[in-house]
């Protein structure tokens, strides 16, 4: 659970201007903590968290590229959690792509990889 006074990263996931819907990510597990609508109602900055680990959706702004105009991948997000399998299921399910299965690795971690439907790709993991 982030605090407000402890150091933590939320990374700022950018996604097309004139999007409405962020569906996934509440099907993914995540709570909003808000969000802002642009006049038209399309989203200028949703706050989200999954179990406490707090990141933002933003339209792209200031140069950022989000990886579908960007042609490929603009950073992997890392989410630590307590079971790889079921946050893969349920990422699949709500609409993911999966990229690596989960697996267990020499260097003590068990990670699966999935792309959402806005070009992100998330590694899955836990240390064994």
């Amino acid at each position: 659970m982030t605090t407000p006074d402890k150091t933590h990263f939320a990374p700022e996931l950018h996604i097309p201007k004139g999007t409405m819907q962020i569906d996934f990510y509440r099907r993914l597990g995540a709570t909003e903590n808000f969000c802002f609508r642009n006049d038209d109602g399309s989203i200028h900055v949703a706050e989200l968290a999954i179990d406490g680990a707090i990141f933002h959706l933003h339209e792209t702004m200031r140069g950022a590229l989000e990886p579908v105009s960007a042609n490929g991948v603009t950073a992997t997000i890392g989410l630590f959690v307590a079971d790889v399998e079921s946050v893969m299921q349920r990422a699949i399910e709500a609409g993911a792509t999966e990229i690596n299965p989960t697996t267990d690795h020499d260097y003590g971690y068990r990670q699966g990889m999935f792309r959402d439907p806005f070009g992100h790709f998330w590694q899955v993991q836990k240390k064994i």
